[in-house]
């Protein structure tokens, strides 16, 4: 491919998880994951400040999502159904279409400690932005924090599903279905 030709970052990326998948991630270099592609390592630099970057880009992106979703939400509104907005808008950025793209990625995160700590990390900022969103909002703690724990568990457990299923359900869909299993594990109290 020549350097001219569009979405280079797209390109680096899944250059990235091919070489990652192939090679593994430890073994896998920048040099390599450019010249897959026909770029220079300069041009991946503009894309990624590293190689673990091609797999966590978007996550300042998506908290900001996240957290103008909450603000934005009525004041009425629950701190639980304003946590679903949240994570409904988040969904909506990740279209059917790179479904097999990220089930790529997490293979890649699976098979590496160092990345499965990556990925922690960015749950727990994502839980402490959500919380202080939600403070933002009057809600207190704990609440807010078991709100925001909460959201990013049921989150997490629908990402997982709706990359593993087969089928089109969307990720939004997983979501609110996720969110149902729980209140009904919850049950009444008393």
């Amino acid at each position: 491919m020549s350097r001219w030709e569009p979405n280079a970052r797209g390109r680096l990326e899944q250059a990235a998880l091919d070489l990652y998948r192939e090679r593994g991630f430890e073994q896998t270099t920048v040099a390599q994951i450019a010249e897959r592609v026909g770029l220079t390592e300069r041009t991946f630099f503009r894309y990624f400040a590293d190689k673990r970057e091609v797999l966590f880009w978007g996550q300042a992106m998506l908290q900001e999502l996240v957290v103008n979703t909450i603000a934005s939400q009525p004041d009425r509104v629950a701190p639980i159904t304003m946590v679903v907005a949240a994570f409904d808008a988040m969904a909506a950025t990740f279209p059917q279409e790179r479904r097999e793209l990220l089930r790529q990625r997490q293979a890649v995160i699976a098979a590496n400690a160092e990345l499965q700590e990556r990925e922690s990390l960015k749950l727990a900022s994502l839980a402490c932005a959500i919380a202080e969103a939600l403070r933002q909002r009057g809600v207190t703690d704990p609440t807010a924090s078991l709100i925001a724990e909460t959201g990013c568990a049921v989150s997490k457990v629908a990402y997982v599903r709706w990359i593993s299923e087969p089928g089109w359900r969307t990720l939004s869909e997983l979501l609110r279905e996720s969110l149902d299993e729980l209140k009904v594990a919850l049950g009444p109290w008393g």
